[in-house]
């Protein structure tokens, strides 16, 4: 009797053992999966910021506002400098914050642009805008 309950001890001691480390191992999974999803976007972001504002809003922007898209087709052309100047400063965050980034759907638009990548956009925009000295569409 006393040799079955040393037996069913070591049992349950191997069992929670092997409970404990396949847990770890998920944990561990999980936290490599997070890591690559982060120095994807880091590696994304990288990219984006040693790109012209014409580049990155071809990259990022024309996918949602190309010819007949759903959000309505904008080129730089579409506004004038202030509307561009307004837009980035009043609506861009707030008209944005829910939409899915075109180059990694498990990212906000508004969570992948940093504030360099945006001025820069800007500017292209309003450089470039309907009442700019070199008005464009952006090709």
């Amino acid at each position: 009797m006393k040799k079955l309950m040393i037996l069913l001890v070591l049992a349950a001691s191997l069992l929670t053992i092997s409970v404990a480390f396949a847990a770890e191992k998920n944990t561990m999974a999980a936290q490599d999966t997070t890591a690559t999803e982060d120095s994807g976007h880091a590696a994304m972001q990288a990219k984006m910021a040693k790109m012209e504002g014409k580049d990155i809003y071809k990259s990022m922007c024309k996918a949602c506002h190309g010819p007949d898209a759903d959000a309505g087709e904008y080129t730089p052309m579409s506004l004038i400098m202030d509307q561009w100047d307004e837009f980035f400063a009043d609506t861009f965050a707030e008209s944005h914050k829910d939409v899915v980034c075109p180059k990694d759907e498990t990212k906000k638009v508004t969570d992948v642009f940093t504030p360099k990548m945006l001025k820069k956009v800007q500017k292209f925009c309003v450089d470039h805008a309907a009442d700019s000295e070199q008005p464009m569409t952006c090709g």
